[in-house]
């Protein structure tokens, strides 16, 4: 799925509102775009990336049922 259709698909689920999701579309931005970027552009870019994962933390502790579903 490319990354037009994976955030027409987060707009029709309501998947705007889940940051790790973002997350997932930013990848797959970052992934259409790579031939185009220096190997440093792309480093920085996925470390940003990176870090804004790791920034969500541990948020959804406790909530697990609420935001992932009841498949747990």
């Amino acid at each position: 799925m490319n990354s037009h259709d994976f955030a027409k698909y987060l707009e029709s689920t309501n998947g705007i509102t889940k940051p790790w999701l973002l997350v997932q579309l930013r990848l797959a931005k970052l992934q259409e775009q790579r031939a185009e970027m220096t190997p440093e552009e792309y480093e920085e870019t996925l470390a940003d990336i990176h870090q804004d994962l790791m920034n969500l933390g541990e948020w959804w502790v406790g909530r697990e049922h609420e935001v992932f579903g009841q498949g747990l």
